[in-house]
């Protein structure tokens, strides 16, 4: 479909995709910062903070990419395909780095890596890619459940104080609200249903759906069962090293301990989910709310969020550049 639209609208596309994103993002960071001291937030970054937590905290960022990857490899490895290392590695790289440009685009462009250098197809691809986030969402859902049942305080009161209580937002609703939220989601169901009934009529699309569905179930086939498991839950507690290191650039958030580093982490797991680059304005304000509860100060969590999330930001961007280099010079895998 996307061939049949002119360039113009093209063009307005792309531009609905970066640019809303880019807009949303920047309007919560002018939110949070418009008060903002700059001159002390900058004597802070020279004086108070120890750079090498920050850069001890680096590898673990790395590192869940990777794990990624191997995973992912993992996946792939039914359809008889023996993606390189390197390959599978770089393209996740690639794909977290083109992410900061079009957000979410990045799951797309890493399968078509794949399809040009080890001829994998594209919808083998987005089938393990899809899975592979079924089980990311599984393990967050595990964290999130056992951190809430742990401090169920705590999240009580980043609730309250963020104005997300469901009993407050319940009660805006009539009965006819509720009747009518209840109505509309089953006319949005049957539209769907319908819609993929025609689209199935379709020999094209019915074989693009088969193999995103032979995709999918790639994992009852996955060899070494318990390696997957164990990179799907290295991911996360990389991706949680990553944060609680940084905790000690600052002296407020050092003297947290590990719940509040785990809450932290949960809520921000949450709030990129907001499609903005690599979670930006988001992450920033829950994670801020976050510290502020535990005791730290405004200015200094508001501090800790802006360098934590431009240096991990960073990173990924340097990994995205190195990635590009790479496949660049990368033989495509011969095929017979």
């Amino acid at each position: 479909m996307s061939s049949t639209l002119s360039p113009a609208r093209r063009v307005a596309d792309l531009a609905f995709k970066v640019g809303l994103p880019l807009l949303l993002a920047g309007g919560i960071l002018w939110w949070m910062y418009r008060g903002m001291d700059w001159q002390s937030l900058r004597l802070a970054m020279r004086e108070d903070m120890h750079w090498t937590w920050m850069w001890l905290s680096m590898p673990f960022g790395v590192l869940a990419q990777v794990c990624r990857a191997l995973r992912w490899r993992q996946a792939i490895e039914p359809f008889g395909a023996r993606v390189r290392r390197s390959v599978a590695i770089n393209a996740v790289f690639f794909s977290y780095g083109s992410s900061l440009v079009v957000p979410r685009v990045g799951e797309v462009l890493r399968c078509a890596v794949l399809r040009r250098h080890e001829g994998v197809s594209m919808a083998h691809g987005v089938g393990t890619v899809v899975a592979e986030r079924v089980v990311d969402m599984l393990v967050v859902l595990l964290i999130a459940a056992v951190a809430f049942v742990a401090m169920v305080g705590e999240f009580v009161e980043f609730f309250s104080a963020t104005g997300m209580s469901l009993a407050a937002f319940s009660l805006r609703f009539s009965p006819t609200g509720w009747a009518v939220a209840a109505g509309c989601g089953v006319v949005a169901l049957a539209l769907i249903a319908v819609l993929l009934r025609r689209l199935s009529a379709m020999q094209r699309v019915a074989r693009v759906g088969r193999e995103l569905w032979e995709g999918l179930l790639s994992l009852r086939s996955v060899r070494r069962p318990s390696t997957f498991v164990f990179h799907s839950l290295a991911i996360w507690v990389c991706y949680f090293l990553h944060l609680w290191v940084a905790f000690g650039c600052f002296d407020d958030t050092a003297a947290l301990g590990f719940d509040a580093a785990l809450v932290a982490f949960v809520v921000g797991c949450f709030a990129v989910l907001v499609p903005t680059p690599n979670g930006a304005g988001p992450w920033h304000f829950a994670v801020k709310t976050v510290l502020v509860l535990y005791g730290v100060g405004e200015t200094r969590a508001a501090l800790f969020v802006l360098v934590v999330h431009t240096l991990q930001t960073a990173l990924i961007a340097v990994l995205g550049l190195w990635s590009t280099l790479a496949l660049a010079l990368t033989k495509k895998k011969s095929t017979p």
